[in-house]
């Protein structure tokens, strides 16, 4: 749970590196809280559209930001460039792509966006 209160706080910060714990924890929480979303949508008659409700739509604006922010992160920690984000554009190709990204070990060491924040957590953890 902490992993996904630290994406909100980091929502504006592009810079950096970001775990695939952190990526993937943001992502199963954000599920878990868009489903519910979608069926008091759905039962309390909010549907603007066929699949887009008010409470989801509401909870798509509040994330999207912290997500596109944590997306970048992740990439600078495969050592990319966030601007392989872009890919979202490249139907099925680039979303694929960038799903194995994000399924990628961190680079270990420090590489051109920081110091891996894998071997700086374990090393705090080792020294309490």
């Amino acid at each position: 749970m902490k992993e996904f209160g630290d994406v909100f706080k980091k929502s504006f910060d592009f810079s950096g590196r970001s775990r695939r714990r952190e990526f993937w924890l943001f992502v199963l929480f954000t599920t878990l809280i868009s489903i519910p979303l979608s069926f008091i949508d759905a039962i309390a008659g909010l549907e603007l559209a066929e699949d887009f409700g008010v409470l989801g739509g509401l909870f798509s604006l509040l994330i999207i930001i912290p997500s596109i922010s944590v997306t970048v992160r992740r990439l600078h920690d495969i050592g990319r460039s966030g601007w392989w984000l872009l890919l979202t554009f490249v139907p099925i190709i680039g979303w694929i792509t960038l799903f194995i990204f994000n399924l990628l070990d961190s680079q270990s060491g420090t590489n051109a966006y920081g110091p891996s924040p894998k071997e700086s957590y374990s090393d705090f953890a080792i020294t309490k």
